[in-house]
């Protein structure tokens, strides 16, 4: 709906619980925000792993009997908007595989910079690839392993692998997870009675009732087994590189991600912002949903009122048929709506955590001059976007950024504000206080913690000049 970088993907994983394909449902429920275009569940029974997958929401993709075709105590599961390979049920995960070292399934998180490379020197050794998903670079390593254990076999491959990427593994009698060392993407380790969990947000435990015990940390390979649990360190160590972005968009704001709360970092984030920012205005209005939580930090901050002027239909389906063009704004006034008597005659600070294109940003604005507000004053809680992303995040190129392309006065003028401004990149750091070291910046700078290919790297290479396909004035 909204001109937002898309959700990567969400993974979960339950060992030793006697309804694991029916937890793993649960979990993916909860992480449905991280990725709607399909969705999978693996699960073991000690002889057989099983898999199911389709395209879809969870809810549309799972019912009763097929959760029934998923016996044993042993799951994993993932949610997934494509960020490396097309939107295909091939590329669904799990990826289930049998080779000499028996059945694997895989779900993962991130992205392998350079997947291109490993692919295209697997297919000259004969790898035959069934999808175009990163993620089968993994387990045709792994296939091609001469590693005496499956675990082992998992750090041959992942070691071989460059990027972002946490990864939830089940065999027939085992669950593997792993995580890059720069911990691009957040993975949560939490315990449910006897029964260990994995999980890319820590709301998925609460669904199930289970409690956050740490994350997994970054370089760390976590093996669990009827033995238990043991854990392993087998990469070199690299400087830390948690994205920032989860704390700004991605994640719920009822989770924990990286340490901490999801909430009271967005909230940080608006109160920062008012102090950053100020502007006289009469009422605070989020962009709903991810601008909630930083608009009433800066309603907190500035002491102005914060109002819902705008109402967010949650009903709305991925698809609905659109008059002929003669409904102006039509597909952002589906699923938002102005509330007149908020907006009428007054001065409306809009809050939203990001823009990327602008394109929904301008029609937002044209909808709330419509229900009569005197003045509109946007509010960007996240600094200027101007740099694509490369570890797990589906992102424009950077031309069609309009912040890296546009002046501050030309994005103003072509959202036919009164002012617009951003919270600055020290303001964000602020706000994840003394951890701030510790995370990846890369689409406010442009400066990326590991390199990428060069055919990639041509995205950023485009002057800093006007697209001419993005007009700036009506």
């Amino acid at each position: 709906m909204l001109d937002k970088f898309k959700d990567e993907c969400g993974v979960f994983g339950i060992f030793g619980h006697p309804e694991a394909a029916n937890m793993t449902y649960l979990g993916l429920y909860a992480l449905q925000h991280r990725g709607q275009e399909s969705a999978g569940i693996a699960a073991s029974d000690g002889e057989q792993v099983r898999v199911s997958r389709a395209m879809g929401y969870v809810a549309d993709t799972f019912d009763g009997n097929e959760l029934a075709q998923l016996p044993g105590a042993r799951s994993i599961g993932h949610v997934r908007y494509s960020t490396a390979g097309e939107s295909r049920l091939s590329n669904a995960q799990p990826i289930l595989i049998d080779c000499a070292h028996g059945q694997i399934a895989i779900c993962h998180n991130g992205n392998l910079v350079n997947a291109r490379e490993l692919r295209d020197e697997l297919v000259r050794q004969g790898s035959i690839f069934q999808s175009s998903s990163d993620t089968e670079v993994v387990l045709h390593l792994y296939a091609r392993s001469k590693a005496a254990s499956a675990e082992e076999a998992v750090i041959e491959s992942v070691s071989q692998a460059q990027g972002a990427f946490s990864l939830v593994l089940l065999t027939k009698d085992r669950m593997i997870a792993v995580r890059d060392p720069h911990g691009f993407r957040p993975l949560a380790l939490g315990r449910l009675g006897d029964a260990v969990v994995v999980c890319s947000e820590t709301c998925a435990m609460d669904l199930i009732g289970a409690t956050y015990v740490r994350d997994v940390e970054p370089g760390e390979v976590l093996v669990v087994s009827a033995e238990g649990m043991r854990s392993i360190k087998p990469f070199p160590p690299a400087p830390l590189a948690h994205c920032i972005f989860e704390h700004v968009y991605f994640a719920r704001p009822d989770s924990y991600v990286f340490g901490k709360s999801v909430n009271e970092v967005r909230t940080e984030l608006g109160r920062v912002l008012a102090r950053e920012q100020a502007v006289d205005g009469d009422v605070v209005v989020p962009v709903p949903d991810s601008g909630v939580c930083a608009a009433m930090g800066y309603a907190e901050q500035s002491g102005m009122p914060l109002r819902m002027g705008l109402i967010r239909n949650h009903y709305v389906g991925r698809t609905f048929i659109q008059p002929q063009a003669s409904i102006r704004h039509f597909g952002v006034k589906v699923k938002l709506n102005p509330v007149r008597s908020i907006l009428e005659n007054r001065r409306v600070v809009l809050v939203d955590d990001s823009i990327v294109r602008g394109t929904t940003s301008r029609k937002i604005v044209g909808m709330v001059r419509a229900a009569g507000a005197k003045e509109v004053h946007v509010r960007i809680s996240c600094p200027p976007t101007i740099s694509p992303c490369f570890y797990g995040v589906d992102t424009p190129r950077r031309s069609e950024l309009i912040a890296a392309t546009h002046t501050l006065e030309e994005i103003t003028a072509y959202l036919e504000a009164d002012s617009v401004a951003y919270l600055s990149l020290e303001g964000l750091l602020s706000a994840v206080g003394d951890q701030r070291s510790s995370y990846c910046s890369s689409c406010y700078t442009g400066r990326y913690p590991v390199e990428f290919p060069r055919d990639e790297a041509s995205y950023l290479q485009l002057a800093l000049k006007l697209d001419p396909k993005l007009p700036v004035t009506k």
